[in-house]
C-alpha cells in the first residue's frame, strides 16, 4: 500500500512539471516577440557658421507603428533661433517606423553656443538628445574695399495718424448721415398731398371744388344727410370766413345772416335780399336735419347744394376788388406763414436731433459707463495709448523685447567716472518720466568684465533712488520672482509712493522694476503710473505679458 501512494505522489509531480514546461513554452513566443525600446538620435549638419547662416538639425527616432511621438516645437534650442521645422520622411523598416524631422537653426550674434538636449515624448515617456556644441563666427569685413561710415542719427518719425483720420471719417460720416435724414424728413419741400394742394387753393376755389366733391359723394345714396348737410354748411362757412372775414365757423343760424345784413347795409358786401333768404333757409335746414333729425327728399338736397355753389359765387363777385395794400397785407401774410412753418420744421429736427443725441447718451452711459463714455468723448491719455496702434520691438544689448503704446526712443545716459571702469555700454530707451501719468523705459548694461555677476541690488536702489530724486515720497516696496514667456527667471520689484504736483496736490503713483541678468549683463525695465487708472492697469498687463528678454551676451 505504501509503495502504491508513493508511484502515485511521483506521477502528480510529473504531471505538475509537464504542466510547468508547457507553459514556459507558451510564454517564450511571447516574450521573444514583445516590443523593443524605441531609438531617438540627434545630428547636425555643421558645428560652425557665420552670422546669419543656418545649420540642420535632424532628429530621427525608430519606433513601432503604434507608438505616439511628439517632437519639441517652438523655441526650445535657444539660444539659436528656429527658423523653420520640417517633417523630413517616414520610413517603415522590418515592422518599425522611422521618423525624422528637421529644424533649421541660425544665430545673429558670433561666439560659441550650446544647444540644449531636446526631449522626445514617445508614449508620454520623455527621451532627450545629445547637445551640440555651435561656433558662429564674424563676417571678414575688407576695410580697404568696403567704406566704413559713422552711425546715422536718429531721425524724427511723424505720428501715425490714420487711426485719427480714420475716426474722424466715421464721425463726418455719421454727421451727414443724421443730416441727410434730417433734410429728406423735416427741412425739404415734400410733394403735396391732394389735401395740401387743395388747402393751397384760394377761399373761392377751394369752396366750389369741395362743393363739387360733396355732389360726387354718396351720402345721399347711403342716406347719410346729417354728413352731407354738416359738410355743406362747412364749406360756405369756412369760405365766408376766408374770404368774406366774417367769422361764420362759430357764429348760429340767426347770427350769420346778421352779420351778413350789416355788411351790406354797410356796404361793403353787395348781395340781393333774395340771396340771404335763400341762405338763411338753407341754414335752417341744415339745422333741422343735424338736431332735429329732419329728412328733406333728396331733390330738395340736391338742390340746396346747388344754391350754396350759387351763394358762393355771388359772394366772391359782390366782394369789392382788393387794394394794393390789401395785396401786400395778404403776401406779407403768406410770406410770414411760411417762414413760420419752416422755423417749425427746423425746431422739430433740432429737438429730434437733441432726443437722439440725449438718449443715445443715457444708453452710452448706461451700458458703457459714464466714466468710459466721458473719456471717450473727450479723450483720456491712457485710453488713447492702450486703444491706439502698438509697437513690438527689441531694445538693446542683451536684447528686450517688449511690446508698448508707442516705440521707446534712446536716450543718452552720463555716468559717472568710477562707474565708466566696470561698464562697457549702457542703452537706455524710454517713453514719457516717470512723474507723467504712464511711462516705460528699457535698459540693458554689459559689463567690461564678461564675468561679472549682476548687482541687482544695486540696480533697484539706484532706480528707488532716483524716484525719490524726482520727488516720489512715502515709497513702499514688495519683491517677487518674475518669469517670462521663454521662462527666464527675473525679479519683479513692486509697489506705491506718493508725488507731489506744483499745485499743491499729491497724486499716488505705482511702479513696478522688472530685473534680469546673467554673467556680464543686466537688463532693466521700469513702469511707473497713476493709482486707479483702469487703462494704465490694462497697458502694464499688456506690456509684461509681452515682455521677454535673451539671456545670451
Amino acid at each position: 500500500m505504501l509503495s502504491k501512494a508513493l508511484h502515485k505522489i511521483r506521477n502528480e509531480q510529473r504531471s505538475q512539471m509537464v504542466l510547468s514546461t508547457l507553459l514556459l513554452l507558451f510564454l517564450l513566443p511571447t516574450f521573444g516577440f514583445s516590443q523593443s525600446e524605441p531609438k531617438v538620435n540627434a545630428e547636425v549638419d555643421t558645428l560652425a557658421i557665420k552670422i546669419g547662416e543656418q545649420i540642420q538639425y535632424k532628429i530621427t527616432v525608430e519606433a513601432d507603428p503604434t507608438d505616439v511621438v511628439f517632437f519639441p516645437e517652438g523655441q526650445t534650442f535657444s539660444p539659436l533661433e528656429t527658423v523653420e521645422a520640417i517633417m523630413a520622411d517616414t520610413i517603415k523598416n522590418d515592422e518599425k517606423v522611422i521618423l525624422q524631422k528637421i529644424y533649421s537653426l541660425t544665430q545673429f550674434d558670433s561666439g560659441a553656443y550650446t544647444v540644449p538636449p531636446q526631449r522626445i515624448a514617445i508614449n508620454e515617456q520623455p527621451f532627450f538628445t545629445d547637445s551640440f556644441q555651435i561656433k558662429v563666427a564674424d563676417v571678414a569685413v575688407d576695410t580697404t574695399k568696403q567704406k566704413m561710415y559713422d552711425i546715422k542719427p536718429l531721425i524724427e518719425v511723424e505720428k501715425n495718424t490714420a487711426d485719427m483720420w480714420f475716426t474722424a471719417l466715421w464721425i463726418l460720416l455719421a454727421m451727414v448721415v443724421i443730416g441727410g435724414l434730417v433734410y429728406w424728413f423735416f427741412i425739404r419741400k415734400k410733394p403735396l398731398t391732394e389735401e395740401e394742394k387743395v388747402a393751397m387753393l384760394p377761399p373761392y376755389d377751394r369752396a366750389i371744388l369741395e362743393l363739387k366733391k360733396l355732389e360726387n359723394s354718396r351720402y345721399l345714396i347711403q342716406d347719410e344727410y346729417k354728413q352731407y348737410y354738416s359738410e355743406l354748411t362747412d364749406i360756405v362757412r369756412s369760405y365766408l370766413e376766408e374770404d368774406v372775414h366774417v367769422s361764420a365757423m362759430e357764429s348760429t343760424t340767426s347770427e350769420l345772416i346778421t352779420k351778413l345784413e350789416m355788411l351790406k347795409d354797410a356796404g361793403e358786401l353787395k348781395l340781393e335780399d333774395d340771396t340771404i333768404e335763400q341762405f338763411q333757409k338753407i341754414l335752417q335746414t341744415a339745422d333741422l336735419v343735424k338736431f332735429a333729425k329732419s329728412k328733406p327728399a333728396t331733390t330738395i338736397a340736391e338742390k340746396d347744394r346747388k344754391v350754396v355753389e350759387q351763394i358762393v359765387i355771388k359772394t366772391h363777385e359782390a366782394l369789392p376788388e382788393p387794394t394794393e395794400e390789401d395785396l401786400l397785407l395778404d403776401e406779407e401774410y403768406l410770406e410770414e406763414q411760411t417762414k413760420k412753418k419752416q422755423r417749425k420744421r427746423i425746431y422739430l429736427a433740432a429737438a429730434i436731433f437733441a432726443g437722439i443725441l440725449v438718449l443715445g447718451s443715457a444708453f452710452s452711459v448706461a451700458y458703457f459707463g459714464a466714466k468710459n463714455v466721458r473719456d471717450t468723448v473727450f479723450g483720456y491719455p491712457t485710453k488713447t495709448l492702450l486703444e491706439g496702434e502698438w509697437v513690438a520691438s527689441s531694445y538693446g544689448f542683451p536684447p528686450i523685447e517688449l511690446e508698448t503704446p508707442d516705440v521707446l526712443v534712446r536716450q543718452d545716459v552720463q555716468f559717472p567716472k568710477e562707474t565708466k571702469e566696470l561698464i562697457k555700454e549702457l542703452q537706455a530707451f524710454s517713453y514719457g518720466i516717470y512723474t507723467d501719468i504712464f511711462s516705460v523705459s528699457a535698459s540693458s548694461i554689459t559689463y567690461k568684465e564678461q564675468t561679472a555677476e549682476p548687482n541687482f541690488d544695486a540696480a533697484i536702489g539706484s532706480t528707488l533712488t532716483n524716484f525719490e530724486q524726482l520727488g516720489l515720497k512715502n515709497i513702499i516696496t514688495k519683491q517677487e520672482e518674475f518669469v517670462t514667456q521663454s521662462e527666464i527667471k527675473g525679479i519683479k520689484t513692486f509697489g506705491t509712493g506718493t508725488f507731489d504736483e506744483p499745485n499743491g496736490d499729491s497724486k499716488k503713483t505705482k511702479y513696478s522694476i522688472l530685473s534680469f541678468g546673467g554673467k556680464g549683463f543686466i537688463q532693466q525695465v521700469v513702469i511707473t503710473w497713476e493709482e486707479g487708472d483702469e487703462y494704465a492697469e490694462q497697458i502694464v498687463d499688456r506690456i509684461l505679458n509681452s515682455l521677454d528678454v535673451k539671456t545670451q551676451a
